[in-house]
């Protein structure tokens, strides 16, 4: 590590500093309310196991959405053991479980401790958890196991699951998982689990009254052989485990696949197509349609809970994460590059109606559809953190946060902190009035009370884009370590806001709230350091870096502000803690 910056300037402790930890610890303490709740001894979450898209095993991993990225930000230790064993529980829970009318899940819904068969719409909510925890756990065994073993469901390694085809770099149907690809059009049951029982029983998170309501809600839900944009999730799966090993297979296997997709794109005229056939063609199962497939941009169903169309095209709503992942591995701006193109030409489809300009959503046989009256934006916001260049500024919506990085906004860290205090204690509300029994529990029931809240800790101390739970890495500016206790996360009693960033500085507040203590503490650039540091200085010293991280020595009751100089997505990603 290089030598060590210290501040010693006196600082009373700001709001911000004070609600940060104070959020952190409040949740801390309700995740043990809530695993005591709904887990049992064995981590086994008390609901009715079930199958499917409603209800199935990727919700009952949600209930644990955030608990890893919580202890990478600087909770106590007790999170990430309850996230082990809920995890663990939930893997044997789901193993056990069988379905008995779906063919998929009769010899368990998990096999090899990875779903037997489904879509990445879904594996990544499941995922969102796992994929993170290598930031605060690099260095479990169990833990590099598994990051190996799913990468090999979708690299060739695994010869039961061969869900890639090389030759053509497609994954082969938009059901895969552990058992490998559905060959076969799916059917509503295949989507929906087992029939049960709903009325006075489950509320599910659908609306459906009854199970064939269930059934109709995935009636049109067949066509899912070929590749589709959301396979391109299983490269996070490829992405942790180079971050894990530094194995060049695992990079090699995310870049193959990913330039597949981006000359896919660019062959159809710059407009990513949302099904690939068996035989590497655009639309190859869709009768030459690029736009065809479920969750295809002609995705338009009946939803018989509402008696409504919705449009469920789900081509762009988090392939531009996958992008991200080739940008993180190469520094290659062509990934990026080609999503605001995408933009632009979506938007560029736009039509007048009554002096109002209206913005496509949908594509099917008559053309363009689901005019709404703002553009298009998915990945807008994410694509100008990546460049900072002014032009993919221009497609971002409003968003305080950008407001107030850009000087604007100045309320925003604590208007954010305080607005997740409140979604805490109302989820802690919703837990108390639960008076629902084990049997009369979907999985999905809980996610909604899960305390683990990150939006405005990401935001506030890593300068970051909240990770939600689409199971993709996390993409920040800053990110902590506690060289005392050699962990991840702020040290007790240090906050740390992101007051500006750009394409080259970051400036960052750090402050010691204790006014007995020093506190030592290591700044990484980027999640992964993936960028490298220049230079580092406050208005009382500076300290030339080069390297991924330096190192901060906080007198009592002491803060400043720190400019740091980089050069980002320079360096290759790794877990690996800085020391």
């Amino acid at each position: 590590m290089p030598d060590i910056l210290q501040i010693s300037d006196p600082v009373t402790p700001p709001e911000w500093a004070l609600l940060q930890r104070a959020l952190i610890d409040a949740q801390s303490e309700a995740i043990v309310a809530f695993y005591e709740k709904y887990f049992d001894e064995r981590g086994y979450l008390q609901c009715v196991p079930r199958w499917g898209g409603n209800d199935g095993p990727d919700d009952a991993a949600e209930n644990m959405l955030n608990w890893t990225l919580l202890h990478a930000l600087g909770a106590p230790d007790h999170v990430i053991d309850l996230y082990k064993i809920a995890w663990d529980g939930h893997l044997k829970q789901y193993t056990e479980a069988k379905t008995v009318d779906v063919e998929l899940g009769r010899e368990g819904m998990y096999y090899k401790e990875f779903p037997t068969m489904f879509d990445w719409f879904h594996h990544g909510e499941w995922l969102s958890a796992f994929v993170l925890q290598g930031l605060t756990d690099p260095d479990d065994e169990v833990y590099h196991a598994r990051t190996r073993r799913f990468a090999g469901f979708y690299n060739g390694e695994d010869v039961q699951a061969l869900n890639y085809d090389r030759d053509h770099r497609i994954i082969r149907s938009m059901f895969n998982g552990s058992r490998g690809p559905l060959l076969r059009k799916a059917t509503a049951l295949d989507w929906a689990g087992d029939p049960i029982e709903i009325e006075g029983r489950f509320r599910p998170g659908h609306g459906e009254a009854t199970f064939e309501q269930m059934l109709d809600h995935f009636k049109g839900y067949t066509d899912v052989v070929g590749d589709h944009p959301l396979n391109l999730g299983s490269t996070t799966l490829g992405f942790n485990a180079y971050a894990l090993t530094g194995e060049a297979k695992y990079r090699d296997w995310v870049l193959e696949y990913v330039d597949a997709w981006l000359e896919r794109t660019e062959a159809n005229e710059g407009i990513v197509p949302s099904n690939i056939g068996l035989d590497g063609t655009i639309g190859g199962e869709t009768d030459g349609k690029w736009y065809g497939g479920c969750y295809g941009w002609a995705f338009s169903v009946l939803n018989p809970a509402t008696g409504r169309i919705d449009h469920r095209n789900a081509s762009m709503g988090r392939t531009h994460y996958a992008f991200a992942n080739a940008y993180l591995l190469t520094g290659d701006r062509k990934y990026l590059d080609l999503w605001g193109n995408l933009l632009d030409t979506i938007n560029g489809n736009s039509r007048e109606v009554e002096g109002k300009t209206l913005y496509p959503r949908g594509y099917g046989d008559d053309g363009w559809y689901e005019y709404q009256e703002t553009p298009v934006s998915y990945g807008a916001l994410e694509l100008y953190f990546w460049t900072q260049d002014e032009k993919d500024r221009s497609r971002v919506p409003d968003s305080p946060w950008v407001d107030y990085i850009e000087g604007r906004n100045d309320s925003y860290p604590t208007v954010a902190l305080r607005r997740d205090f409140d979604v805490l204690r109302t989820k802690l509300e919703g837990m108390r009035e639960d008076t629902s029994a084990p049997d009369m529990r979907m999985s999905d029931d809980m996610n909604r009370t899960n305390p683990a809240t990150t939006d405005a800790l990401i935001q506030t101390m890593l300068g970051g884009i909240p990770t939600g739970r689409v199971g993709y890495p996390l993409h920040c500016r800053l990110r902590y370590f506690d060289p005392a206790g050699q962990r991840a996360g702020l040290p007790q009693d240090v906050g740390a806001l992101i007051t500006r960033f750009d394409d080259t500085t970051t400036e960052v507040a750090l402050v010691n709230m204790n006014p007995t203590h020093e506190r030592r503490i290591t700044v990484q650039a980027g999640a992964y350091g993936e960028h490298r540091i220049l230079k580092v200085s406050t208005a009382a010293s500076s300290l030339e870096v080069n390297d991924r991280a330096f190192s901060v020595r906080l007198e009592p009751g002491c803060g400043a502000t720190v400019s740091i100089e980089q050069n980002r997505y320079v360096n290759q990603p790794t877990f690996a803690f800085p020391w």
